[in-house]
């Protein structure tokens, strides 16, 4: 007998409009949730219907600082992606940049388009150029275009997946307020000020501390270029000019410089330091008491969705909400 969608609801302990958008990469359900379907369906013997007509489409997809530790969780994502759509007859072609660059991403785009690709999933660097090149394909040659992990403004993109970031800075800066009880110094340090992410999310941090902790000495923000030792050099300068420094923002990449930083200063008391993503060294630093937060923005599903919500664009018409958030997850070292 074939295995229903209802057999594997039942099995499952959730309804049958959950296991049609796990099975058919619909989105909307829970990670935990998604994986216990999985699980259920693949025991059960579940064999999906083929589709009636298949296509072959070519989806392009431009990433940017490809050897941070972040970026490494969202490329799992995007192979995830690229084994399921093989099977579909779909072509996932990928350009990486280890950096941010203008120019690269331009050559990204130029080199993707002569390949013929029907869509494009991009993690844009924020410039008039990008802005243009983004427009010239969606209106001139009809090309859907997807912002993932960082978003940019004044395009015709189809759709943002990934982190509120605005929404991220503000819960950070309610953390850190509370927990210095309205008072002390902070230092806020950014990656790139030409990733709108990051500044999104320091936007964020600094209109929640200025409204709701007005007490609080914001020390300006520093930019790393997403690198542990620019991170570890603005840490040290700080505690020199500021030995009683309360607390630290790290709105990037380059966490070890956290690390480094305090065991070089030789000081006992660390500030309260908030920062992102939940990677196998972030984890090692937050168990070791490097940070007190991290957040969470769950990269590895930002990259699979981006490509994913492409594909059933092209093959089912199938128009994404213009905001997919990814859930803002603080996690301590009791909770990883």
């Amino acid at each position: 007998m074939a295995v229903t969608i209802q057999k594997i609801a039942d099995h499952s302990g959730v309804s049958r409009g959950t296991v049609d958008r796990v099975i058919n990469q619909r989105g909307k359900v829970a990670p935990e949730v998604e994986q216990r379907v999985l699980e259920v369906a693949e025991k059960l013997g579940y064999v999906r219907k083929p589709r009636k007509k298949r296509c072959n489409f070519t989806i392009g997809m431009i990433t940017q600082l490809s050897d941070t530790s972040f970026m490494h969780e969202i490329e799992k994502g995007i192979e995830r992606a690229k084994v399921e759509l093989e099977h579909r007859n779909v072509t996932l072609l990928v350009k990486e940049s280890p950096g941010i660059c203008e120019e690269e991403q331009l050559r990204f785009i130029d080199e993707l388009e002569a390949k013929g690709i029907q869509a494009l999933a991009i993690m844009p660097v924020d410039s008039e150029q990008i802005r243009n090149r983004i427009n010239q394909l969606i209106e001139e040659r009809g090309i859907p275009v997807i912002t993932f992990n960082s978003d940019i403004l004044g395009t015709k993109r189809l759709s943002f997946v990934g982190l509120d970031n605005k929404q991220s800075g503000i819960a950070a800066a309610g953390l850190m307020g509370t927990f210095l009880r309205g008072k002390g110094k902070v230092l806020i340090i950014n990656g790139y000020f030409t990733n709108r992410s990051n500044s999104l999310r320091i936007d964020g941090f600094i209109e929640e501390m200025r409204s709701s902790f007005p007490d609080i000495h914001l020390l300006g923000v520093q930019s790393s270029q997403d690198k542990a030792a620019i991170v570890e050099e603005i840490i040290l300068q700080t505690l020199q000019n500021h030995p009683d420094l309360d607390g630290i923002f790290l709105a990037s990449a380059g966490q070890r410089g956290v690390s480094s930083a305090m065991q070089k200063s030789g000081q006992t008391r660390r500030p309260f330091t908030i920062a992102y993503d939940i990677t196998p060294r972030n984890v090692e630093c937050l168990k070791q008491g490097d940070f007190d937060f991290l957040i969470d923005q769950e990269n590895e599903r930002q990259g699979y969705l981006a490509a994913m919500l492409l594909y059933q664009m092209l093959s089912d018409k199938e128009v994404p909400e213009e905001y997919v958030y990814t859930n803002i997850q603080l996690k301590t070292k009791h909770t990883v």
